[in-house]
């Protein structure tokens, strides 16, 4: 049996007024996703348990089959994982954001979708004045950074998701807890370091947003997760994502991380080459991931019009091609799912359930007519525990 994983990322969404009262899902024309809702199953499953925020770390965990609330540590341990950054028990890593404030309100959660090379040189700057025993800076993907603290301090803080509060004061959502002083010292001096620095004047003058601060958030331990082969008996999967959090979720569960030229989190990424190698992958593997951000960034910018076509690439370029690609097999089954709602009214990300479609081999169609959000509420099928969908597609 082939299995593949599809997550267009924050595709699900709340109808809006300017699509007629319709999700982007909807208006977006999506021949293959269609496909596969009609041939297989289409329902609704709860992504982000109660009590948890509502984002890609949780929700990812979730789908792959792994229950939050026995192995979630916090978001960026899953990332530094990606980079196979060495932890010990009581070692603490936090997101560190590069955002824009503008008078003191949360503008932009990715500085402009800021470049990996104006975002390592304004951490380079960090870095040099930030002498506090045990504190380490790590370079990302784009606005996506890491710190890490391997000090004494005990960091019992609470953080907020810069993506969260939108054109909110940032005052209100700064680090609240023992260690603020630590954390405030280095936002503090981020503000001081980029206000007037060159990279920041450029990107002014050019009308994209300025990297004005640092955001530190997404905290934890490095956490102890069962590899996937233990769990469902799959000898070999593959992740191809374009981000850091997907990267380290792989490299924890034993998968290998395969990388496409050109793919990023935004619409700018390879749509073309991602469903190229996703469905060679196919060959290698006995399940292949594939993880496309943009969907989800464009609604964090309020643009709808971006998302529609977003989808539809995701649909014509990675879903069509990777569909195609199973049918070479005897026994394949493919599963189409966002993480989570990102709501383009909010800007924020979603705590409804989210759609999913399984197609396939022994899979019996319960009757939809396309893969949307409303159409998956209609079949009645709606799975409680997120965790419990990996099972009943590998079965």
């Amino acid at each position: 049996m082939k299995y593949a994983i599809i997550i267009p990322d924050g595709a699900a969404d709340d109808p809006l007024e300017q699509l007629g009262g319709r999700t982007p899902l909807e208006v977006a024309h999506t021949p293959n996703m269609d496909a596969i809702a009609r041939a297989g199953r289409l329902g609704l499953v709860h992504t982000i348990p109660a009590g948890f925020e509502s984002g890609s770390d949780v929700a990812t965990m979730s789908l792959l089959g792994y229950d939050p609330a026995v192995y979630h540590t916090g978001r960026a341990p899953l990332e530094a994982a990606a980079q196979h950054i060495a932890l010990s028990p009581t070692d603490w890593v936090f997101r560190c954001n590069l955002v824009t404030v503008i008078n003191g309100i949360m503008k932009d959660h990715s500085a402009g979708g800021i470049s990996n090379d104006d975002a390592a040189k304004l951490l380079a700057e960090l870095r040099t004045t930030i002498t506090e025993p045990g504190v380490e800076f790590v370079d990302g993907v784009s606005y996506r950074n890491l710190m890490i603290y391997r000090g004494n301090k005990k960091l019992d803080v609470r953080t907020t998701p810069p993506h969260e509060i939108p054109d909110l004061p940032a005052a209100d959502y700064l680090p609240r807890g023992n260690a603020q002083e630590l954390l405030l010292q280095i936002i503090n001096e981020s503000i001081r370091l980029f206000t007037h620095h060159p990279i920041n004047l450029a990107r002014q003058a050019r009308g994209v947003n300025p990297a004005t601060q640092v955001w530190l958030w997404g905290q934890g331990h490095a956490p102890n997760m069962p590899k996937f082969v233990e769990r469902f008996a799959i000898r070999r999967g593959c992740m191809i994502t374009g981000v850091d959090l997907l990267r380290g979720l792989a490299v924890l569960l034993g998968w290998d991380v395969h990388e496409v030229p050109g793919m990023t989190s935004f619409h700018d990424t390879n749509y073309t080459d991602q469903g190229t190698h996703t469905a060679a992958m196919l060959d290698q593997y006995d399940l292949v991931l594939s993880h496309i951000e943009a969907p989800d960034e464009a609604s964090h910018q309020a643009d709808w019009k971006t998302k529609i076509a977003a989808i539809e690439h995701i649909d014509r370029y990675v879903v069509g091609p990777v569909l195609a690609k199973l049918k070479t097999f005897s026994d394949w089954r493919i599963l189409v799912l966002p993480d989570h709602p990102t709501n383009i009214a909010t800007r924020k990300h979603g705590y409804a359930p989210t759609l999913f479609a399984i197609a396939g081999s022994d899979i019996t169609a319960n009757g939809s007519a396309c893969y949307s959000e409303p159409a998956a509420a209609a079949t009645g099928l709606a799975l409680p525990k997120g965790h419990e969908l990996m099972g009943q597609f590998l079965r």
